[in-house]
């Protein structure tokens, strides 16, 4: 079965550790519901540098990453479906979505 890269871009920070817990309880109820098509549940990342040929760049890009997942799915589209339940949409993120080409 394909795997697919989640890969979470933007969305705010808990403000609390109360919101914090609230949130946390958000993700791991997604990622249960997902199921055995979890295959790596991912983490946050931190700061991020870009590097090109020449120079590299400490802020991340033009749309810096806050973490992934990689999950199989039959095709990209039910792939979206999952993606489209993810939390970090009720907080201004976004999720993109890449297969991860077997080679």
């Amino acid at each position: 079965m394909p795997k697919f890269v989640f890969v979470y871009h933007g969305g705010s920070m808990p403000e609390t550790p109360e919101e914090g817990e609230k949130v946390m309880a958000k993700w791991t109820a997604w990622l249960e519901n997902l199921g055995a098509a979890v295959v790596d549940g991912g983490n946050p990342v931190g700061k991020s540098k870009t590097v090109f040929a020449d120079k590299v760049a400490d802020d991340g890009g033009a749309n810096p990453t806050s973490g992934y997942s990689l999950v199989n799915a039959a095709s990209i589209d039910g792939a979206v479906e999952m993606a489209k339940g993810c939390p970090i949409l009720e907080n201004g993120g976004n999720v993109e979505v890449a297969e991860a080409m077997e080679m």
